[in-house]
């Protein structure tokens, strides 16, 4: 994944390219090379990925064209991080798997220079747009905004957002705020993390800090929030609660435990190798974040769309040979009628969250057709509160 911050010598660089910039600076190089085992291994975890990846991503748009009832904002912008992931499926992947297969870089510096200005836009992309995803559950979750099956509005401007924040970040290296070059054992490229002029560390630590912090900290804080809030309503409800409150909890530690084994090993290596001893980082070593950071390609649509009730009722309709998935599949297995006082209901992807304005509290009690609101009998009765109950569709 990262070429060591070494004393860079070509003459001691195996199967790897050196390349030097009108004013003499090294642009990239590799102390030494892998093995042909090891190129082997690395084209086969490649080329593993790029089909499960490719496959996984195509099937999510077909199924978009294909069904009516998946075209809602939310969906589209699931539909986005696919485009992004299929994109590098089929702009990057195949390269560095046949440079792994020769065990060289094969399409030159400036082919080095395309891939990595591509792959690190399109990631960036994909990225940004988990980022959004969660934001905009948090903000529908505690009534924020409105869940509004028509407005696309907010979510175009999501969808801007994440190219518009990938260009911003991806485009200087083209303009001389760092560069693109090779990789690890010379058989990727993406940012030139080796070199330690003020130029270059200036761009990888403001890169780090808005490309993987802050995207990090938005999906914390929001599914942290969305799961404070399925707390609560397991104190109202402790039978229903509770179960609910695991099923969420399951859900967001898949969802933060994959985005970090998949970006935070990358973005640690990248600071290694920028700012740690000479030879601290090997090819080796340096192989393995960049697979697991490709491997986002492949999982994104099993976590985030797959895992979606919606879109898996669609997968077994599209199966099945039907043209339009069946009026029972697409009902929420949890329907609600009119509580006390509520303000606001809504139905986003597998939670329907009830917003109760302040007043008595309530309890919720679902039966098998609709769900009754019914007044506690407490000795709080007096006081006010807000209460927040999630009917999970799972």
């Amino acid at each position: 994944m990262l070429v060591s911050n070494v004393s860079l010598s070509c003459a001691r660089a195996a199967g790897t390219w050196c390349a030097s910039s009108d004013d003499g600076r090294l642009e990239a190089a590799s102390y030494r090379d892998l093995s042909p085992t090891g190129h082997l291994v690395v084209a086969v975890f490649l080329g593993f990925i790029g089909t499960l990846g490719f496959t996984n991503n195509l099937l999510v748009l077909v199924l978009f064209c294909r069904y009516q009832a998946l075209r809602s904002p939310i969906n589209l912008l699931l539909v986005n991080i696919s485009v992004s992931d299929l994109l590098v499926c089929v702009l990057g992947t195949p390269f560095s798997f046949a440079a792994s297969t020769q065990g060289r870089w094969l399409i030159g510096n400036t082919g080095c220079v395309w891939y990595g200005f591509v792959n690190s836009c399109l990631g960036m992309v994909s990225l940004i747009s988990l980022a959004v995803l969660s934001y905009e559950r948090y903000c529908t979750m505690m009534g924020l905004t409105e869940a509004d099956a028509t407005n696309y509005r907010k979510i175009s401007f999501g969808i801007a957002l994440s190219w518009g924040y990938s260009l911003l970040w991806t485009l200087p290296p083209l303009f001389g705020w760092s560069s693109y070059g090779p990789e690890g054992p010379g058989t990727t490229c993406s940012v030139n993390w080796h070199a330690n002029d003020a130029n270059n560390i200036s761009y990888i630590i403001l890169f780090f800090f808005f490309c993987l912090v802050v995207p990090f900290l938005v999906i914390i804080y929001s599914y942290g929030k969305l799961l404070h809030a399925v707390k609560q309503v397991s104190r109202v409800n402790t039978t229903m609660g509770r179960s609910r409150e695991r099923r969420v909890l399951f859900m967001v530690i898949i969802m933060v435990t994959c985005f970090l084994l998949c970006w935070l090993p990358y973005g640690m290596v990248a600071l290694l190798a920028t700012f740690g001893r000479p030879g601290l980082i090997s090819p080796e070593a340096s192989i393995i974040p960049s697979i697991l950071a490709k491997s986002s390609t492949a999982v994104n649509p099993i976590i985030y769309i797959f895992m979606n009730k919606q879109f898996s009722r669609c997968f077994r309709d599209f199966m099945t040979c039907q043209d339009q998935p069946s009026s029972s599949s697409m009902k929420s297995s949890s329907k609600a009628t009119k509580p006390c006082r509520i303000t606001r209901k809504t139905n986003h992807d597998n939670f329907t969250f009830v917003v109760a304005s302040a007043g008595q509290p309530s309890t919720f009690i679902q039966n098998r057709n609709h769900s009754v609101g019914e007044r506690a009998s407490s000795g709080e009765a007096s006081r006010p509160v807000v209460s927040l109950v999630a009917h999970y569709n799972g």
